[in-house]
């Protein structure tokens, strides 16, 4: 395999990812950072850091709604839920380790 190819099998993995986790909104973020480390927050973060490094004007705001497929804020008024006091004690938890 080559650079090329590489990098063309990571943004498909990268694709199938972000539209994976369109389809569930039901996996909120908070039990993605208990179980994985890792939330959709993050992966835009990381989108957004990519695009700095390549000098690709973009902002957080545009990074947030390339994964989540809409506004953040409208995301968040749909689907986002209160966090349980089990889930938010798993992530303090998981953030001093």
């Amino acid at each position: 395999m080559n650079d090329q190819e590489r990098t063309e099998l990571e943004a498909a993995a990268f694709r199938r990812l972000v539209q994976h986790l369109r389809t569930r909104p039901d996996a909120q973020n908070i039990d993605l950072m208990n179980l994985a480390g890792f939330c959709r927050n993050c992966l835009s973060k990381w989108y957004k850091a990519a695009a700095d490094d390549l000098d690709v004007e973009l902002s957080i705001d545009q990074a947030r709604e390339e994964v989540y497929g809409m506004p953040y804020s409208e995301w968040k008024k749909r689907y986002q839920k209160e966090a349980s006091a089990e889930q938010q004690a798993a992530f303090d938890k998981a953030q001093k380790e």
